[in-house]
């Protein structure tokens, strides 16, 4: 399962001393003319009409789904869990998914503006493997509950001592997560995008303070727990172990070589930093 998880911006580990950020125009795409309601010249441009990469179209339409995915899957939950059906949990899930692709957009629109295009949702940008994973996960969890009602639950609750147990703590791993992912995006401010930086600007300094006072990677640390208590609210023990065993491939390896170029950039600074931080996940120094 590959992190959406935006999750790639190496972390918004410097900050730039600017003014707000602004809307810029891509410069592969032109502007086009046209006239106010007082027939004063303007200038549109191209980037923001059906097809471009900040299409107000496509991001109004995918904001409305989301919107709509969440209040309708957020109160069919509230219906199930108030008739003790097990498998409120799927609608639960889809909530969940819905949030975190909204926030994903609406924090890079509000703090990081010249980031905002459509694939910042992180709807398709983080390829099939990412789509694959959360169907595998619906699919277990639909499948054990119509398959084995009561013991599948009762199976793979064990650890926790209980099912009830077992869905506290993937709740809170959920809530958790999906606070600290948002607040360290809106501490990043401009600095934070979906894609690995490997250049430095003369402006950029190491951020050490706030949520990177103690994470290093405060974004994949809350994506990484985030994932993983989805599953345990699921009840899923088989896409749980996939999620673990991929997330933290996954963040090893990038968490790697975003810290080469960011020593790169600081030098013993960073080494420093490094020193008396931590990421968070296991097995990830």
């Amino acid at each position: 399962m590959s992190e959406p998880a935006g999750t790639s911006p190496m972390e918004g580990r410097y900050k730039a001393h600017t003014h707000p950020p602004h809307l810029e125009s891509d410069s592969s795409y032109d502007s086009e003319d046209s006239t106010d309601a007082n027939g004063a010249r303007r200038e549109v441009d191209r980037s923001n009409i059906p097809g471009g990469n900040r299409s107000l179209a496509g991001i109004s339409i995918r904001s409305f789904l989301l919107g709509q995915a969440a209040g309708f899957c957020l109160l069919l939950t509230l219906i199930l869990a108030y008739h003790s059906h097990p498998l409120w949990r799927a609608p639960f899930f889809i909530t969940c998914l819905a949030v975190f692709h909204f926030l994903e957009f609406y924090i890079t629109a509000a703090y990081s503006t010249s980031f905002a295009t459509v694939s910042a949702f992180l709807l398709s940008a983080n390829g099939a493997a990412y789509n694959i994973a959360h169907s595998s996960a619906m699919a277990e969890c639909l499948l054990s509950h119509l398959l084995f009602p009561e013991g599948y639950l009762e199976w793979t609750s064990m650890v926790f001592g209980g099912v009830r147990v077992q869905v506290f703590v993937g709740l809170m791993m959920v809530l958790v997560g999906q606070i600290i992912r948002s607040f360290a995006m809106v501490q990043a401010g401009s600095n934070f995008t979906h894609t690995v930086q490997t250049q430095r600007r003369e402006e950029h300094v190491l951020v050490k303070s706030g949520l990177y006072s103690i994470l290093r990677h405060p974004s994949y640390f809350g994506f990484f727990w985030w994932g993983l208590g989805t599953q345990l609210v699921l009840g899923n023990f088989v896409c749980f172990i996939g999620y673990a065993l991929v997330l933290w491939k996954f963040f090893s390896s990038r968490i790697y070589r975003e810290e080469k170029l960011l020593i790169g950039f600081f030098g013993n600074e960073y080494i420093e930093y490094k020193s008396k931080s931590w990421v968070g996940i296991p097995f990830i120094g």
